[in-house]
């Protein structure tokens, strides 16, 4: 007699994964069709409806690095360390925008997507990190510009690159990138009930760049409290260190990455936990 085989039952789960800070790499990786469209969709957000389009990307630290030379080069006179002005405000422009722009556009996720979110599901991770990955479209472009630049003022003499420190901007552009994404995905989880923090974060970050030495050297600041403020400021490294490999100043220490790296992790690692408990219940509170 034949005998029958008892029926087996499978639940297939869709939604978050479990866990606080548990992050589904593999998760991610099946959906990268999805991220990249999201980052093909910001691009034609961004641009769509304007006379000179992706133009803008070079355009924009154009007239940044042109309004920063006025302003501080020539109004205020500070110093750059003796490094061109225009090229050392684009570099500054650029790694602070590729900066700022993660935190501003990562912080909103919840609150300019929750149409879609509470329609399907997908990775919720996948949103901030397609707008990382668009900002980082942004920055080469922009580095292409910064580079063109350089070799402009090398072939006068008055820059000297360590290019043996070139490949070191790989890591260091993947740090600032990973800062800004911890940062915006904190304030895009508090931001879901608490929707007067975007007005302060855009506020924030614009003092946060007075803190940071964008338009100026770190080499001005001699007060030794706001020296150690420096010296913390998880900026600080980045930002001289990418000035170091280009122009061949500005001053990097040990400390000041340990202290960059320290709050690089922590913040991430918040956000990601603030981010995985957010997920679950955001509908009801967007």
């Amino acid at each position: 007699m034949e005998q029958t085989q008892p029926k087996k039952h499978y639940h297939v789960h869709y939604g978050p994964a479990g866990g606080r800070t548990r992050v589904d790499f593999d998760e991610l990786w099946r959906y990268k069709d999805l991220i990249w469209l999201f980052v093909k969709r910001d691009f034609t957000v961004l641009y769509k409806q304007t006379v000179l389009g992706p133009a803008w990307i070079l355009i924009n630290p154009l007239l940044s690095m042109a309004m920063y030379t006025v302003m501080f080069g020539t109004i205020a006179n500070l110093s750059t360390g003796g490094v061109p002005q225009p090229l050392f405000y684009l570099a500054g422009t650029a790694v602070w925008t590729f900066f700022s722009s993660c935190i501003n556009k990562v912080s909103g996720t919840f609150t300019t997507n929750s149409n879609i979110f509470s329609k399907v599901y997908f990775p919720r991770l996948a949103m901030p990190i397609s707008t990382v990955i668009s900002g980082l479209i942004n920055f080469l472009v922009q580095f292409a510009l910064f580079f063109i630049l350089l070799l402009v003022y090398l072939a006068k003499g008055e820059v000297s690159p360590h290019w043996g420190m070139l490949l070191l901007c790989v890591p260091l552009v993947l740090q600032v990138g990973l800062l800004g994404l911890g940062c915006g995905i904190i304030v895009s989880s508090v931001t879901t009930r608490y929707r007067d923090l975007m007005v302060v974060v855009t506020f924030g970050v614009q003092l946060w760049m007075y803190g940071t030495p964008v338009v100026y050297p770190l080499s001005m600041i001699t007060h030794p409290v706001l020296r150690a403020v420096m010296v913390i400021n998880p900026m600080t490294a980045p930002m001289e260190s990418f000035r170091y490999i280009f122009f061949g100043t500005g001053q990097v220490t040990g400390v000041m990455w340990a202290s960059s790296l320290i709050w690089t992790v922590a913040l991430l690692v918040l956000g990601l936990s603030l981010f995985s408990k957010v997920e679950k219940t955001f509908v009801d509170t967007v």
